[in-house]
């Protein structure tokens, strides 16, 4: 998501940016002289919270892509591209989205922010139109699970990040690869708020999207299947996510301090997180030692990595952290997976309407403080818990349930929302108010023959 420029300091455009620089060198121009370890913190705390009122929504949507006619055959990289060329060439996309792909070859479209939530689902959409336009004609078709049912498929990208990833990733278990290869995701960005103490501040968001985010794992967990049978998990993508590397995947600890400023608590996370890799101008490698964290890099000494850290390597660092909720000057929801069809409106809807409306908020609050610890902040043991049994949980259940309603009623308020509340109301009745989610439908069609689609029906 491209965030103006004239409006906040935070000018990276989301998702895409890391897929297009993977192959940048170093900076001819970075200063010699070391980051010290202040200027590090308050970088970290100045950029990534940038303050800015709750107006602007974003979303990237990720795919899986599959054959047409056999999603189980493993698409060619080159045909991919060829029916991606089109929608690379500027002003392509009607609703101004970027495209990129991810390792195993999945599609991202990355769209600028909007507003109003009628704009920016509105222009997302044409850009989805477009999208499943330009594969339908190469005999492709974009899927919306959280996590391939067939196969991990080869890693499609060779670039220094992505090969230091997977070595990285490798000492962990085969989980890493997973997540790169097979996994799709829909991430909701939305602003990061303002500098008050209500319900509009950075802090209070920054504490509702992660008490929203057992919920929304939950609620639409769609990655039951991976190699052809079931997991046991609802949310497969959320368990492998866990796996993965816990310094740069788990959430956060609560911010604490005297006045509880999430800035200092992610600043310590994001110094305190492994180094993932580090840009070298090639032929070397992007590999790092395992357990040197940024800040140990900022302490020296400099043998590997052989030279200190500059301010574009840290921006860099925090380009490789992946925990639920990733402040990036706004705040990125990143635990929701890919949905099926068009249902990737709902999520980008109850966020948005959850964390910018104040009456929706509140009732989000309360809906979720059965899941809250003394800090405010959810059990950790509740993410899993939302990955294995979604809203079959007894706990997670009635919060789900209330926090789509929530979102529902508050849409109701605007004759402008009309379709999206339908478009929530719609599956709240399908899945929620039944203890079910996505997976679900999956799981149940391993129970039944396969019949043929019926004549006109959208495939995804």
């Amino acid at each position: 998501m491209a965030w103006d420029p004239t409006t906040t300091a935070a000018t990276t455009t989301v998702g895409a940016t890391v897929g297009a620089t993977v192959g940048a060198t170093l900076d001819a121009d970075e200063p010699p002289r070391p980051l010290s370890a202040a200027e590090a913190e308050a970088h970290v705390r100045r950029t990534c919270f940038a303050a800015a009122p709750p107006l602007r929504t974003g979303v990237e949507l990720e795919w899986l892509v599959h054959d047409r006619h056999d999603p189980a055959r493993l698409v060619p990289p080159e045909a991919l591209d060829a029916a991606l060329a089109p929608l690379a060439v500027p002003g392509a996309l009607p609703g101004g989205s970027r495209v990129t792909r991810e390792p195993g070859g999945q599609v991202e479209l990355s769209g600028p922010p909007a507003t109003s939530l009628v704009g920016c689902v509105g222009a997302a959409a044409d850009d989805v139109a477009a999208l499943r336009h330009a594969l339908a004609a190469a005999g492709l078709t974009p899927v919306g699970l959280g996590l391939d049912p067939y196969r991990l498929r080869p890693r499609v990208l060779d670039a220094p990040r992505y090969r230091a990833m997977e070595a990285y990733f490798d000492h962990f278990g085969p989980s890493g690869r997973i997540m790169m290869r097979a996994s799709a995701s829909v991430q909701v960005c939305v602003d990061a708020g303002d500098e008050s103490d209500g319900p509009s501040g950075y802090r209070a968001r920054w504490e509702l999207a992660h008490r929203l985010g057992p919920v929304l794992v939950a609620a639409f967990a769609n990655s039951p299947l991976w190699r052809g049978r079931p997991t046991g998990w609802r949310s497969t993508r959320q368990a492998v996510w866990a796996r993965v590397d816990p310094g740069r995947t788990r959430p956060p600890e609560p911010a604490g301090g005297p006045d509880g400023d999430p800035r200092a608590a992610w600043a310590g996370y994001a110094l305190d997180a492994p180094l993932l890799c580090v840009r070298r101008d090639p032929p070397a490698t992007w590999t790092t030692p395992r357990a040197r964290s940024f800040r140990s890099w900022l302490r020296g000494p400099h043998r590997h990595p052989e030279r200190p850290p500059a301010l574009t390597d840290l921006d860099y660092h925090l380009s490789t952290l992946f925990p639920p909720v990733r402040p990036r000057g706004w705040l990125e929801l990143r635990m929701i997976d890919a949905q099926s069809g068009d249902d990737w409106i709902v999520p980008v809807a109850v966020v948005r309407t959850l964390l910018d409306d104040p009456v929706a908020a509140e009732a989000a609050r309360r809906a979720t403080e059965p899941l809250v610890g003394p800090a405010g902040w959810p059990r950790p043991e509740l993410w899993l818990r939302a990955a294995r049994h979604g809203p079959a949980d007894p706990l997670l259940g009635p919060a789900v349930r209330a926090c789509l309603a929530a979102a529902e009623s508050a849409l109701a308020r605007d004759p402008a929302d009309a379709r999206l509340r339908a478009a929530v109301g719609r599956f709240a009745d399908r899945y929620a108010e039944r203890g079910r989610c996505p997976a679900d439908d999956h799981l149940d069609s391993l129970d039944r023959p396969a019949r043929p689609p019926r004549e006109g029906a959208r495939h995804d």
